[in-house]
């Protein structure tokens, strides 16, 4: 490395968030600047270990040692070049994964880690800025066709793999904009929608084909896939929400929290939005439940709505402060997570059961009936939860989002007429992603259930491999190593 005593000479450092009271009102970037001379000093603490543990915490086995040393040298565009080598959009993972790499950062075994994920994002700013980032076609045509049915990062990167292999490639989503849960799911204040336009536009330049307002098995029949695509590759999603079935889930006020991100993020856009079915969080007592990501997001979304409380309560116990002794390093820790939404404002609960929504006379909610539960571990290793006795009680509640999380793809539409066999879990069941009929192949969150959006990128590309030695007999795609899959969180 250029500089070898960089982890012993600074510690780590962050770009700060902008203040509380000026982010709440608006949708914008979290972040205030951050020089990249700080940048340069980040990556300089990057130790270049023997056995880089990061490559294995990352589900795309990034070459982080590498681009930290090109970043230190300042040349961005060698920087880039590691960098997109094995990731197709380190624009949206340099700001929204949780960064697995460096939770198992060797530097963090007695320090802070290497700041890796604001090194990638940078290294991808200063792409676009010195027009690093640009259009890439292929030398050559296949002459081969394959539909990715699905915009989300799985089929975004699987799109960008077949293209770069020479096939010609048509991406199939039935929302109105292309991003899947990049665009719908996340809220712009996490991730700004016009790094998405941007990439986008990159992958039309380089001759890839976006169809929206294209459901497949809905309002286009399977069979203009199947008759017209030598390949077909299924990225819809995990769709389906967990639900919370209780007493009193019928009254008006309980909602799923990505209708409720969905809504926002298009009403960012500047959609229209049905004015029978807003959902606001405006002067109301909103109690998210599930302890999660997508809860977070609805935290920070309902603190920007102007909410009059929001609480978020989990079933499990309250995770410890720092690392726990069950997952050492380098597993991904069990650790309290923090968000920026949080910080923003939020009664946070754990070991906590919902049993009731209560409503009025006219059908809204107007109160949630809780209790603190104690979890214990049975002679058998598996745990169970007893309410305990005294402790129930009712808070006031306007606005309840159930994020839960999601149970399986839908599959009713395309998966049923196409006749895809799906696994003990509801999901597409495959074999290295090819599903049960020939020429069709699966990635994502459809095959492995809900993930991260890192694992939907590597899903893709993996899949795209398998799709490309499908139609020609090889591939000369770059291939994920078997044992960072077989690491990776």
């Amino acid at each position: 490395m250029g500089n070898p005593k960089g982890f012993l000479d600074h510690t780590r450092e962050l770009p700060k968030y902008r203040p509380v009271e000026e982010r709440v009102e608006d949708y914008e970037d979290l972040y205030q600047p951050f020089s990249d001379e700080k940048t340069v000093t980040q990556a300089s603490r990057c130790m270049d270990c023997g056995v880089p543990f990061c490559h294995s915490g990352c589900p795309l086995g990034n070459i982080i040692p590498e681009f930290n040393d090109a970043v230190y040298e300042e040349d961005w565009e060698l920087a880039f070049e590691i960098l997109s080598s094995t990731n197709n959009f380190p624009e949206f993972t340099g700001r929204i994964c949780p960064a697995p790499c460096e939770k198992a950062c060797v530097l963090g075994i007695n320090q802070p880690p290497v700041a890796i994920e604001h090194i990638e994002k940078t290294i991808t700013e200063k792409a676009y800025e010195k027009g690093y980032a640009k259009a890439n076609l292929p030398s050559q045509r296949t002459g081969k066709t394959v539909a990715v049915v699905g915009s989300g990062p799985a089929g975004l990167a699987a799109a960008a793999q077949l293209n770069k292999a020479g096939h010609w490639v048509t991406v199939f989503e039935r929302a109105d904009r292309i991003g899947g849960l990049l665009r719908y799911g996340i809220p712009d204040f996490k991730l700004e929608k016009w790094t998405i336009d941007r990439k986008v536009a990159l992958m039309e330049a380089e001759g890839i084909m976006f169809k929206t307002n294209a459901n497949i098995g809905f309002d286009i029949p399977v069979t203009e896939l199947t008759d017209n695509f030598d390949a077909i590759v299924l990225c819809g999603g995990s769709t389906v929400p967990r639900d919370l079935p209780i007493q009193g889930r019928h009254f008006k006020g309980v909602h799923f929290a990505m209708d409720f991100l969905t809504q926002n993020n298009k009403r960012v856009a500047g959609d229209s939005i049905n004015k029978e079915a807003i959902l606001l969080a405006t002067d109301k007592n909103v109690l998210v439940i599930g302890g999660g990501d997508t809860g977070s997001d609805c935290v920070g979304t309902s603190n920007r709505h102007k909410a009059k409380s929001v609480t978020q309560i989990e079933l499990l116990i309250k995770p410890p402060n720092e690392r726990d002794d069950s997952t050492p390093w380098p597993l991904w820790p069990m650790e309290l997570r923090t968000s920026s939404s949080h910080e923003e404002g939020c009664d946070r609960k754990w070991a906590v059961l919902t049993k009731e929504f209560v409503g009025d006379k006219k059908g809204n909610l107007k109160a949630v009936k809780l209790v603190n539960i104690e979890w214990k571990t049975g002679d058998n290793g598996r745990s169970s939860f007893v309410e305990i006795e005294g402790s129930e009680r009712e808070i006031p509640c306007e606005l309840v989002l159930l994020a839960i999380g999601f149970v399986h793809p839908l599959q009713d539409g395309m998966l049923q007429q196409l006749q895809i066999e799906l696994d003990i879990r509801g999901n597409v069941k495959d074999t290295e992603y090819q599903t049960s009929v020939e020429k069709i192949f699966t990635a994502g969150d459809m095959r492995r259930g809900q993930s991260l959006v890192v694992w939907a990128i590597a899903e893709g590309r993996e899949a795209a491999r398998k799709v490309d030695e499908f139609l020609v007999g090889e591939s000369l795609l770059e291939a994920i190593d078997e044992g960072v899959l077989s690491l990776a969180y």
